[in-house]
């Protein structure tokens, strides 16, 4: 993986949305929900105002609509500020 975040960012990448059938039913991309969870990837070494408190490999939660999608190698990243992060997975 070539991207580093800068500063008091961290890229992620989110689990996968859940494919919940019923009775047959395949629900499209568009109607699941976003997966609100993932793992910690890389971080940026934080601001002089704010250490960086995430670590490559810790699993997250974070806001609905927190951070940018950004799309590498046909796969999808998010790249957010520490801030956004809501809690850490132990």
């Amino acid at each position: 993986m070539n991207i580093q975040p800068l500063a008091d960012r961290v890229l992620i990448k989110p689990t996968p949305a859940e494919e919940v059938t019923m009775a047959g039913i395949i629900i499209p991309d568009s109607a699941k929900e976003k997966p609100l969870k993932g793992e910690v990837l890389a971080t940026g070494r934080g601001t002089k105002d704010e250490e960086m408190v995430l670590q490559a490999g810790d699993s997250v939660l974070y806001g609905k609509y927190a951070g940018t999608e950004v799309e590498l190698e046909g796969e999808k990243y998010l790249i957010m500020r520490q801030s956004d992060v809501l809690a850490v997975i132990k």
